[in-house]
């Protein structure tokens, strides 16, 4: 059991890494934006197993807690990256005068 899971897992990082490799420029927001959705139910789904599943032990608890804190930080930091990424395509205001300027 613990093969197939450890193989199912490198398998996914091999076909996530070459499935983002590809995605151009114009398409990582939207693809950020998407990412950090599924992620909080990700960290949701975690907080609801954490709190209603009896039967786990100390240490899968624990590890359940670190994962949770990971994907917090995952998505924040998510939305911060997708936040700075759309202020570059904002206009910026004119700067302003000064009063010394119109006065000449």
């Amino acid at each position: 059991m613990f093969v197939t899971n450890l193989a199912i897992l490198v398998v996914s990082g091999f076909v996530g890494y070459a499935v983002i490799s590809k995605v151009p420029n114009t398409l990582h927001t939207p693809l950020m934006s998407g990412t950090n959705a599924i992620h909080g139910i990700v960290v949701l789904g975690g907080i609801i197993v954490l709190g209603t599943a009896p039967h786990l032990g100390a240490f899968a608890k624990a590890i359940l807690v670190i994962a949770i804190i990971f994907g917090t930080i995952n998505v924040i930091g998510g939305f911060l990256v997708t936040d700075r990424m759309l202020e570059m395509f904002k206009t910026k205001p004119a700067p302003k005068r000064d009063e010394q300027e119109e006065r000449s």
